[in-house]
């Protein structure tokens, strides 16, 4: 894949990084959301609390990568320790990965993934929770080596269940 780059986000991908993200839940989850909920979501006010948390050093273990091609940022991934609860684990987590629709396909996606994965080797295990329904991501993850472990957590939506399913890769290194 030419030109393309991943490096560390800083504060300055913020609003991209929202626009990346608010567009990828209204183009994923159609269909397994309600859509006023999809319409209500905003990249401002996602940008806004994505600034206001944002930190350089990764002072609670989490790091956000970003992909960028020709110099536009075309996706982003974030990981970390896992959250059983408030609690946090020696197994990593995936907590986001998000592609602009219009890569969809090309290949950020595999390549953000791998390298989340690569950056927590030393941990045992890498954990994700993704829509039951969504079974495009779950391929996706599929492909990468994870599978579901039974695990499930319920997850409403404006009064609508959308359940999440556990992942897990291991051993990572």
């Amino acid at each position: 894949m030419t030109g393309l780059t991943v490096r560390p986000m800083a504060l300055a991908d913020c609003d991209r990084v929202s626009e990346i993200r608010i567009r990828g839940w209204q183009h994923a989850y159609r269909g397994m959301m309600p859509q006023s909920y999809l319409d209500g979501l905003s990249v401002a006010r996602d940008a806004e609390w994505r600034r206001s948390h944002f930190s350089p050093r990764a002072t609670n273990g989490v790091v956000n990568l970003i992909a960028e091609r020709d110099g536009e940022i075309v996706g982003w991934a974030a990981h970390g320790p896992y959250r059983d609860g408030e609690v946090r684990t020696e197994d990593a987590e995936l907590y986001a990965i998000y592609v602009d629709t219009a890569h969809l396909g090309s290949g950020v996606g595999r390549i953000l993934l791998e390298r989340s994965v690569r950056q927590c080797r030393a941990q045992p295990r890498m954990f994700l929770w993704v829509l039951k329904e969504n079974t495009r991501a779950r391929h996706f993850y599929e492909r990468a080596g994870f599978h579901a472990d039974g695990a499930e957590e319920p997850f409403e939506v404006k009064g609508v269940d959308v359940p999440e399913v556990r992942y897990v890769k291991e051993p990572l290194g």
